[in-house]
């Protein structure tokens, strides 16, 4: 007997098509992580790379055209008894090209009553808005909902909507829209903590207030980095360029930088949400830029 969920992932499934099979990496002897589709967003370029940034990126052979593409990689980990996603996707209302989270689940062959844990890197649409279904409950109806304590007070207060542009104030509407759905299975973290054991937090703010990243540990530790890191070339080539989706240009800025070291330095791999053929790499020194390796 179906019931709405359920029906409603067999819709989405048929409209969306089946995605890709999970890209699967060893993070430790006993756990894995893989990257599961959410589609990918279309937008504007002059919203996130000024012009006199393109003319720089142009004397570098980096042409962004009019129109960027990124994949919305949503991380799967599995550790012990552990079914933790990393972010919930955008849902069917935020853009038609995204929200396919659910098919991508169902073609793993995974129910979202078997997810035990979201951790959230922030609170931006195509993120969080896919945390609940079609009928606005909570998708992931047996998990723990675990959300930075910097962002979880942000989208909630005042100064979100004074120190957003107008544009965004439908961010501040769909966060708090979610977090209510959400709020009886929420746990807070802070930057130190391990909202999952194995899974530390690391500040990485600009982004957003509250933006996160974490460390996967184990044999062959992980960094996902979220939005941190969200563009192959121009965050790998240029980390120091401001990027119009940063709330904060100039520590988003710094964030990356200070992200890209470290796993340059210590051969980390690291995850995307926005990151090309899965988000899953390496990142490499090329000069004074870097490079992304694809897995």
């Amino acid at each position: 007997m179906l019931n709405r969920r359920k029906f409603g992932l067999l819709t989405l499934a048929g409209v969306a098509g089946m995605t890709a099979v999970p890209r699967l990496s060893r993070a430790a002897e006993k756990d894995t992580f893989s990257t599961l589709s959410d589609g990918h967003l279309e937008l504007p370029a002059s919203f996130l790379v000024p012009k006199p940034a393109r003319s720089e990126l142009a004397a570098l052979g980096v042409d962004i055209g009019e129109t960027l593409t990124p994949a919305c990689n949503v991380t799967l980990l599995r550790s012990g008894d552990r079914l933790v996603l990393f972010d919930a996707g955008s849902g069917p209302n935020f853009m038609p090209t995204a929200g396919r989270l659910p098919a991508s689940l169902d073609a793993a062959g995974i129910d979202p009553g078997d997810v035990t844990d979201v951790v959230f890197t922030h609170a931006h649409p195509d993120h969080i808005w896919g945390v609940v279904d079609d009928f606005d409950d909570p998708l992931f109806a047996n998990a723990t909902h675990h959300v930075a304590s910097d962002e979880w007070d942000f989208w909630r207060s005042e100064r979100a909507l004074t120190e957003l542009p107008e544009e965004r104030h439908s961010f501040v509407a769909g966060a708090r829209n979610r977090f209510g759905a959400i709020e009886d299975t929420v746990a807070l973290f802070k930057p130190g903590d391990e909202p999952v054991p194995g899974v530390e937090a690391m500040a990485a703010f600009g982004h957003t207030p509250g933006h996160m990243a974490f460390i996967v540990h184990g044999a062959e530790p992980a960094m996902i980095v979220g939005d941190a890191i969200s563009n192959e070339p121009i965050s790998f080539l240029r980390p120091d360029l401001a990027w119009g989706a940063d709330q904060d240009p100039d520590k988003g800025a710094e964030t990356r930088m200070r992200l890209l070291d470290r796993a340059a330095g210590e051969g980390v791999k690291i995850v995307g949400f926005h990151l090309p053929n899965g988000g899953i790499g390496h990142v490499e020194r090329k000069g004074t830029a870097y490079r992304f390796v694809s897995a």
